[in-house]
């Protein structure tokens, strides 16, 4: 007979973690540029359709089902879930959403340069198979499970497999183009951090029910007297790791740091999944405060020594302090833990719980991203990165559409050490083009102006400096020329008039003629297509250098 209070507590577990998706997509949305927002969105939300439809089809099964050897359940097709005091879909649909939270932590890791139709197989293959053979050890009474490894509630089965996975994407797809300038991380701010804390308040809000609907039942005192502590424990830990953080990064930087304070909220809610059945109130402080140092300092080394471009910390977040916080169950167990009498024996086991399952998950997981690299490709050229991926990969010009976009010039300024190299410079028949003639102004000095395509900067560059123009004005603008911009279509309707991102390149010359500024940037923009640009040029009367005296063409020789 099922329990209707456990049926309906479960439920409700199972509707929070679901809404834990609307977190991660705002985290990373905002921890991200604003030319890939559509696209981040788009991720998280395919991430919970496929991994439902492949935990259905076979990944269920497979992590519950009949245990073989203590490796793998029984494979079975379209296995509905196991009955026991709630409703075998009930139990499916909680352990779906599981499934799928493992799989969009990747997201944000391979952010901003990974091709979307790739990142869809990747988010199919890991829910169908790679999370449930794991989760089949910790979960469905495989050999872990027979050891007595404690993961109460996931923080290595979900949080360090998807952490794990983030982290061998990020370094399988490479940097993104101008993270790393000789040798060095630069930073490439996110857009919206108010949106990056709103999805914080999100997970942590859905956290409630990620850890306290886990004991899957809510009847008895006993049991209620667990949830309650559950709940105490898991805002213990997120409110200690979230003041650690602040006040170290304020030491460590001279300033409290807002994106890595958001990264210690999380890092302190997935350190203390595995043990917030298990720990004291006091242990579930010492691990968020051991967490809030943690994602700083595991941040600072993925990013400047491994130099794995993980634009939201989800390895830091969710791999580091998922193994950490699974280890130090068994230190802080009320029952077994070291510092309570248990010795060194639950310990152990919890190390190579963790040990093994990392192994597993990266061996697994770069197979994955090897073959589809291989196949059909992981990462997107750079002319589409450097434009954004809501552009390139949906046709979207702006997530933000009625609000003027401002882009960072730093996104379309290459590097010598970017994994995909800007196109070299392309010779091009200008006679198929027709020839074109100046009007004679009079004047010695001319203004030349260039509308481009943001794609072609170096290009462009390249081509202007080989003819002696060293001096110039770039800008990042908007808009658009008689075509009304690029046709796009929103919920099947037509939109026109959209601004589009644009360069302006603006040099004064005197002593390089304005034909051969124009040849140049002819060869360098030409492509065939509407939107190539267009070159103005404009008599200067007089010019002045403000540091002497000079002025007229003089002003414009360098000493």
């Amino acid at each position: 007979m099922f329990s209707s209070v456990d049926t309906l507590w479960t439920l409700l577990g199972t509707v929070l973690v679901f809404f834990m998706q609307a977190g991660f997509a705002m985290v990373e949305t905002g921890f991200t540029r604003a030319k890939n927002a559509a696209n981040i969105i788009m991720k998280n939300l395919m991430d919970f359709v496929l991994g439902s439809l492949g935990f259905f089809l076979i990944g269920y099964s497979i992590m519950f089902g009949d245990d073989i050897a203590g490796i793998i359940g029984t494979p079975a097709l379209f296995m509905e879930g196991l009955d026991s005091t709630i409703p075998g879909t009930v139990h499916f649909m909680f352990q779906n959403v599981f499934a799928a939270t493992a799989a969009t932590i990747v997201s944000g890791a391979v952010a901003e340069r990974t091709k979307f139709s790739s990142y869809l197989v990747y988010s199919f293959i890991i829910s169908l198979l790679i999370y449930p053979i794991s989760g089949h050890w910790i979960w469905g009474g495989g050999w872990l499970a027979q050891m007595g490894f404690i993961d109460f509630a996931g923080s290595t089965a979900v949080h360090m497999v998807g952490g794990v996975a983030a982290l061998v994407g990020a370094a399988v797809v490479g940097p993104r183009i101008g993270k790393y300038k000789d040798g060095k991380a630069q930073v490439i701010p996110g857009h919206n951090l108010t949106i990056g804390a709103l999805g914080v308040f999100i997970l942590w809000f859905a956290w409630f029910g990620f850890n306290g609907a886990s004991t899957v039942a809510a009847t008895g005192d006993e049991t209620l007297a667990l949830i309650g502590t559950i709940f105490l424990n898991t805002n213990l830990s997120a409110v200690t790791a979230t003041l650690v953080t602040l006040l170290f990064t304020w030491k460590k930087y001279g300033k409290p740091d807002v994106s890595m304070t958001l990264n210690g909220s999380l890092a302190g809610l997935v350190a203390i999944t595995a043990g917030c059945a298990v720990v004291s109130p006091f242990g579930a402080i010492a691990i968020g405060f051991i967490a809030g140092f943690a994602i700083v300092l595991a941040v600072e080394f993925v990013d400047q020594k491994l130099k794995f471009d993980d634009p939201v910390g989800a390895f830091s977040v969710h791999g580091v302090n998922g193994a950490l916080g699974t280890i130090l169950v068994g230190v802080f167990a009320t029952d077994g833990g070291l510092l309570y009498g248990g010795g060194f024996n639950m310990l152990g086991i919890q190390v190579l719980g963790v040990a093994s399952v990392a192994a597993y998950t990266a061996g697994s997981m770069y197979v994955v991203f090897k073959v589809i690299q291989k196949t059909m490709g992981l990462r997107v050229t750079a002319e589409e990165e450097i434009v954004g991926m809501d552009v390139a990969e949906h046709g979207l010009t702006s997530s933000y559409h009625d609000f003027v976009a401002t882009t960072a010039f730093e996104d379309y300024v290459t590097d010598s050490n970017k994994p995909a190299e800007v196109p070299a410079v392309q010779e091009v028949d200008l006679s198929k083009v027709g020839a074109f003639k100046l009007a004679d102004s009079g004047y010695t000095m001319n203004k030349v102006e260039i509308i481009a395509n943001p794609d072609k900067l170096e290009r462009l560059k390249a081509e202007l400096n080989a003819i002696g123009v060293t001096g110039m004005t770039v800008t990042s603008v908007h808009g658009y020329g008689l075509q009304k911009g690029q046709q796009t279509f929103y919920r099947g309707a037509k939109a026109e008039g959209n601004l589009l991102p644009k360069i302006r390149i603006e040099t004064i010359i005197s002593e390089v003629p304005v034909e051969e500024v124009i040849r140049a940037a002819r060869r360098a923009l030409y492509t065939g297509h509407v939107g190539d640009g267009k070159v103005f040029v404009s008599p200067v009367a007089d010019a002045f250098r403000i540091s002497n005296s000079d002025s007229g063409p003089a002003a414009l020789k360098y000493y």
